[in-house]
């Protein structure tokens, strides 16, 4: 037998040790979290999940864009992008960073060529002051410098002048800019408004810049998938992204520099997100300008192709505009008779532009969200924007107080084509009112919402049931059903370990007495 032979038998055995004491930690963890009764529960909402690929990759899945003039500073254009879909605030220890292998891009298109003349571009950087903690801070938090924010990340804006697609000139505007944590709580963060302000940031070209944590702005009842409704219009009224945030990008920029001239106001918006693949390849996994054209006009086999293609190569997606699926779905369900194909009204609306508002001279179409600057913002916004007479509102870019779904269901039943509909899913606003000022989206949703145990003003007894679901107060000799749990049940993995180390010491011993099985 090769000399080796021992030294891996030895080898072996270890590792069999090592797995069987692991084994016995996880079954005392196990019996732990069984003991506690702090079980995970069951989600209740859905997500911007608009591809097949992407839904399993949330830190890359831009969620919505939206682009209006900035109501406070009419001269200047607010861009607004979101990443990662369904945040649950409590959803700790590591929350939500923002990726660092990762390009957020919001592109601009000055001229209605369908291709991008600006492009602004985040990357992150994540610091660690203890890796010897498993806490995202160590205290309370009440300064994005505060020593008790254990993990931080800071951001680079590089923006891109492009011609034809290739880089003109490439130029930093910010350089490691702080980004604002995770909302982890009111006992972690007391004052999570103040870690905001700090987060405002001016950087190069007049423009301001927010990097951080928000409530999701979208409003809108996702139960449509759910047979358009529950089949008979049971499922609507209930804002399904309620209490859940998303990682924000935004910008507020000098409108002169977005647009190509007072002549042609109008600039379309995109974003996108790429990924370095193992040959250190920077690929497009995600794509959004409109919402909800991914999720609601492409079909299934043609998603992740929109994720990766680029608003110039649109017209491979132009059947499923002209002929879109969606009203044959309501007509078959609800028998609201579909509109006449092909409807060219959805091309006018969601491809080049209305004609007269927001529709650049010589447009190629494509996908992408149109705003015309030169159009100033309301004091009195309408949810339905443009249908309703507001036409600085959707689909003249995208303000946070727009009601995209009902506006775009009313379009595609053929509201611009003389059928007039009131459809809509009964959400009718976002459940956290806006910010007046930039960066104008509402405060993240705080890990420590929901119900509460009782304060400790009435009695540590009561506290202390609430934590164990125990009704026996201590007086009764019962000192402390959560703590008795679980050290019963690390007991119960110790005594596994114990087991273990027994049979493998008795193993180890015969071995020695009689030798190795099969050897000689």
């Amino acid at each position: 037998m090769a000399r080796g032979a021992p030294r891996e038998r030895m080898r072996r055995r270890r590792q069999g040790l090592a797995l069987l004491v692991c084994g016995g930690l996880a079954a005392g963890g196990v019996a732990a979290a069984g003991a506690t009764g702090l079980g995970p529960q069951q989600a209740e909402a859905s997500s911007h999940r608009e591809a097949p690929l992407i839904s399993g990759q949330p830190q890359y899945d831009n969620t919505d864009v939206y682009a209006f003039v900035s109501p406070d500073k009419p001269d200047t254009t607010t861009l607004v992008a979101n990443w990662t879909p369904f945040e649950e605030p409590a959803g700790g220890p590591n929350f939500y960073p923002f990726p660092e292998d990762a390009h957020y891009d919001v592109h601009i298109d000055s001229d209605g060529d369908a291709q991008g003349d600006l492009l602004y571009r985040w990357t992150f950087k994540t610091h660690t002051k203890n890796g010897n903690t498993f806490l995202y801070n160590t205290g309370p938090v009440k300064s994005l410098d505060d020593p008790n924010l254990n993990v931080t990340q800071t951001y680079d804006i590089d923006l891109l002048r492009l011609k034809d697609q290739k880089i003109v000139s490439k130029s930093k505007i910010a350089d490691d800019a702080p980004v604002a944590p995770s909302n982890v709580g009111k006992a972690s963060m007391p004052d999570y408004k103040t870690l905001r302000d700090q987060a405002v940031k001016k950087v190069g070209g007049g423009v301001t810049s927010y990097v951080g944590q928000a409530d999701d702005p979208f409003f809108l009842d996702l139960r449509v998938f759910d047979l358009l409704y529950g089949g008979n219009l049971s499922e609507v009224g209930r804002d399904t992204l309620k209490g859940y945030n998303v990682n924000t990008v935004a910008l507020q920029v000098p409108t002169a520099f977005l647009t190509e001239s007072k002549e042609q106001p109008t600039i379309g918006v995109w974003s996108t997100t790429s990924r370095k693949d193992a040959k250190g390849d920077w690929t497009q996994v995600s794509r959004l300008g409109s919402p909800l054209v991914n999720e609601v006009v492409n079909p299934q086999k043609v998603k992740d192709r929109f994720n990766a293609s680029s608003p110039w190569n649109d017209s491979q997606f132009l059947p499923f505009v002209t002929e879109p699926e969606l009203p044959k779905l309501i007509e078959s369900i609800y028998k609201i008779k579909a509109p006449k194909t092909p409807r060219n009204d959805l091309v006018d609306v969601f491809l080049k532009g209305v004609k007269g508002l927001n529709q650049p001279p010589g447009v190629r179409p494509s996908e992408m969200l149109r705003l015309n600057t030169s159009i100033p913002p309301t004091s009195s916004p309408k949810r339905l924007g443009v249908l309703e007479g507001d036409k600085a509102g959707f689909p003249n870019g995208r303000r946070l107080s727009d009601d995209v779904v009902d506006a775009e269901l009313q379009v595609v039943e053929g509201e611009l084509l003389g059928k007039k509909n009131d459809l809509g899913d009964a959400v009718d606003a976002n459940d956290k009112k806006f910010e007046s000022t930039f960066p104008y989206v509402a405060l993240p949703t705080e890990g420590s919402r929901g119900p509460l145990a009782k304060n400790k003003t009435q009695s540590d007894t009561e506290v202390r049931d609430q934590l164990t679901g125990s009704s026996v107060s201590s007086d009764s000799g019962d000192d402390d059903t959560l703590m008795t749990a679980s050290f019963a049940a690390a007991g119960a993995g110790f005594l596994l370990i114990g087991t273990a180390l027994v049979w493998w010491r008795g193993r180890s011993r015969r071995r020695a007495n009689f030798g190795p099985p099969f050897s000689g």
